[in-house]
């Protein structure tokens, strides 16, 4: 695979939050958009596994559109530059690339990631599909971990599968010197002091990152003997913040750091997401701040009311034709010729048309990995700012 230099070459993404801005600000129009979701890690041979999804995939969707079309020419011109980014910019390292095109819209987003895609998409339609983007950001949170032992700390800031910062730590070395009876007290109140100084010192570079950062959630880790020091000095903002205490060797990689906090963060948010669940089926029984089922749910965030969306993760499995929405919901969009006089409802996918929704009314969004937890809202439902 050729690749441009690597001063000039596009970095992995360690947000996506500028691509979606970028994508949700895109305007329907009459012209197809290709949004391309490729697993690009390589195969139990170290080779990439997507040309001939491309080859059959792409060429063959496309031609489904008569040669002559405007819409055509478009896509046309999209399958050419695609083909091009990717034998020019893709990056070895990349295990997941998201690219949306529209020629004849001036529209081109790629963004390649550490973080896998779990299989290769195709969708077009006449927006950018961001469902499957958005959710990266709830598979693969951002948060921070502090591993420490009595002299060094190291803080890292995950996200998207990967470590996006990392710095260190080191505190002072008490040597014990043997000078009198008072000797044994007199050291431990230096190594007390010492502790309590480096416990202080980790935790002030904990705060500052987690606000520079916008961090949401931490976890500590690391020697038992030191935790309880760290623990007295974690304010209030931090405290609130904490996902668990872990033990962890201060010399362990940056991958079993990684390894071990993103287990235990998966298993918090298993356990987040039944509660939030419960409660909205508790609010929504209630008639309080919830609503439950696509079509009341499609409609609060049309009227943006809805502060959290809680979307199933097999939502697009369930609804995976493309369905007809209210025209409130899905506005007229003219054809190629500018007709907007089609009788036909507008043909979308429901899981992304909730997801680009929640994103453009700046809601929440919680993907719930068990389809079970929603399977009596059909996949959906969620909590209101506001009721009518």
């Amino acid at each position: 695979m050729a690749t441009t230099d690597a001063t000039e070459a596009p970095q992995l993404a360690t947000s996506i939050d500028e691509h979606l801005d970028r994508l949700l600000s895109y305007e329907p129009g009459p012209l197809p958009v290709i949004s391309l979701y490729l697993n690009t890690q390589p195969d139990d041979r170290g080779r990439d596994n997507y040309d001939q999804f491309l080859r059959k995939e792409l060429q063959t969707r496309v031609k489904t559109w008569p040669a002559s079309s405007a819409e055509r020419k478009s896509l046309d011109e999209d399958v050419t530059r695609i083909q091009t980014w990717i034998e020019n910019e893709l990056k070895p390292a990349a295990n997941g690339v998201a690219l949306f095109a529209c020629s004849g819209a001036g529209l081109f987003e790629a963004v390649q990631l550490n973080a896998p895609i779990d299989e290769h998409r195709l969708y077009i339609y006449n927006q950018p599909h961001l469902y499957h983007l958005a959710r990266l950001d709830d598979e693969f949170p951002r948060y921070a971990a502090l591993i420490t032992d009595a002299n060094s700390a190291r803080i890292f800031v995950f996200g998207l599968g990967e470590t996006l910062e990392s710095e260190q730590v080191k505190g002072k070395k008490v040597q014990r010197v043997k000078v009198g009876g008072w000797s044994q007290a007199r050291y431990q109140r230096r190594v007390q002091n010492a502790h309590q100084s480096h416990a202080r010192e980790s935790i002030e570079m904990l705060d500052r990152i987690v606000r520079e950062e916008g961090i949401r959630q931490i976890i500590l880790a690391g020697d038992p003997q030191i935790i309880p020091v760290l623990q007295s000095e974690l304010p209030k903002q931090l405290a609130d913040k904490l996902v668990d205490i872990l033990k962890l060797d201060i010399k362990s990689t940056d991958q079993a750091v990684f390894q071990a906090t993103m287990e235990r963060m998966r298993e918090e948010d298993a356990k987040t997401d039944a509660e939030k669940v419960e409660r909205m089926f508790r609010e929504y029984r209630g008639r309080g701040l919830a609503c439950a089922g696509p079509q009341d749910t499609l409609e609060a965030l049309a009227n943006g009311q809805v502060d959290e969306l809680l979307i199933s993760t097999s939502l697009e499995q369930t609804h995976s034709d493309a369905e007809p929405v209210d025209a409130i919901l899905a506005p007229e969009i003219p054809d190629a010729s500018g007709d907007t006089n089609s009788e036909e409802p507008r043909q979308v996918l429901l899981a992304d048309l909730l997801v680009t929704k929640a994103k453009q009314t700046d809601a929440r969004i919680s993907f719930i990995q068990d389809p079970a937890l929603l399977a009596d809202a059909d996949g959906v439902g969620a909590f209101l700012r506001w009721r009518i």
